[in-house]
């Protein structure tokens, strides 16, 4: 089992910064893909932006050139540098961990954080 837990939200103006962080604890060897995900009200989660372990990254379109991820692996945490903050970026940001699909494992392969909220007013 793996356990992610997240910090950095909060209330920012429109065209201001937040940094995201999430430490992974438990049995992270192996652990390949970290990344974030974020829901707001009435819409469907989404992903932002994913790092796996070797350091290839992939980025939702809407946060390229504003966002960026980056990852300690020594540290087994993941950081979510996000800029030039928008009201609509306003959502709650899960963290996320998977284990390679390529893996046997008889445990779940994508773990969740509890979630933390980023509130960016106009």
């Amino acid at each position: 089992q793996v356990q992610l837990v997240e910090s950095g939200g909060g209330l920012v103006q429109a065209g201001g910064s937040l940094r995201l962080s999430c430490a992974a604890s438990g049995n992270v060897f192996r652990i390949d893909a970290m990344g974030w995900y974020r829901q707001a009200p009435g819409k469907q989660r989404e992903l932002v932006a994913v790092i796996k372990s070797g350091g290839s990254t992939n980025y939702a379109d809407s946060v390229k050139g504003r966002f960026t991820i980056s990852r300690d692996n020594a540290k087994n945490t993941v950081y979510l540098q996000m800029n030039s903050l928008k009201p609509e970026d306003t959502a709650v940001y899960y963290c996320y961990a998977a284990y390679p699909r390529s893996l046997k494992i008889n445990a779940p392969y994508d773990y969740w954080g509890q979630g933390t909220q980023v509130t960016v007013s106009s």
